[in-house]
């Protein structure tokens, strides 16, 4: 069952999501999106290494799956030269 629709698991999935829990493990919410019908996330984070990301999202690996990829933004792969 999705989150979203339970009365005691949204308003807490609407604060482990919020920019200020964000910001006590060093990370920026750049963008989020939940892909419809898919119960899907979909996050750009920034921060600066990856532990701080996985630490800020390991209560989703409760409801499922999570898999964090490093990127960049299209102006550094260019300026670099390389993906």
């Amino acid at each position: 069952a999705c989150p979203s629709g339970d009365k005691e698991m949204a308003p807490m999935l609407l604060q482990l999501l919020s920019q200020p829990n964000a910001s006590k493990f060093g990370v920026d919410i750049q963008a989020s999106a939940v892909l419809d019908g898919k119960h899907t996330l979909q996050m750009i984070l920034e921060a600066a290494d990856t532990a701080k990301v996985q630490e800020f999202m390991s209560p989703f690996s409760q409801m499922g799956s999570v898999d964090i990829e490093p990127a960049n933004r299209c102006e550094t792969v260019v300026e670099r030269g390389r993906c």
